[in-house]
């Protein structure tokens, strides 16, 4: 199966992740686990920037599906250009989707990904609507 990245999304956050001799297998490629490495990687440094620290006692963001796309092997050593994007805010949830390309292959998508964030009240293990400050990140 595999999921389209829409064309409405709005980009949010990008960085540069060192590929780890130990991320490839014994194909001599980047194993497929370490692209979601990549990505999660991607969106906690994301949310880490905006403020968004996990508050077990409080609120905050749970991925509850994610995807990935493998296009072209990622291959030690080089560097991953990961960029995050954001769409579809709704009361609880937003969509999150994210590229990966070499930095010295600009343009040449490697993977794509993404996960769908769903806000909770994690004391009472439940959905939380959306804090307004987050939904003013998601809007731009």
């Amino acid at each position: 199966m595999r999921i389209e990245i829409p064309e409405q999304k709005r980009q949010v956050f990008e960085m540069v992740i060192p590929i780890r001799w130990g991320d490839m297998d014994a194909m001599g490629h980047v194993n497929n686990a370490n692209y979601f490495r990549y990505l999660e990687t991607l969106r906690i440094e994301w949310m880490c920037s905006i403020g968004c620290a996990p508050a077990p006692q409080g609120e905050g963001p749970v991925i509850v599906n994610a995807f990935c796309n493998f296009y072209r092997q990622l291959e030690y050593p080089g560097d991953v250009l990961a960029k995050l994007f954001v769409s579809d805010p709704a009361r609880t949830t937003f969509e999150s989707w994210a590229t990966l390309e070499r930095s010295d292959q600009p343009g040449v998508i490697c993977a794509a990904g993404g996960a769908t964030v769903i806000w909770v009240d994690f004391p009472k293990q439940k959905a939380a609507p959306l804090p307004d400050w987050m939904r003013a990140h998601l809007a731009g």
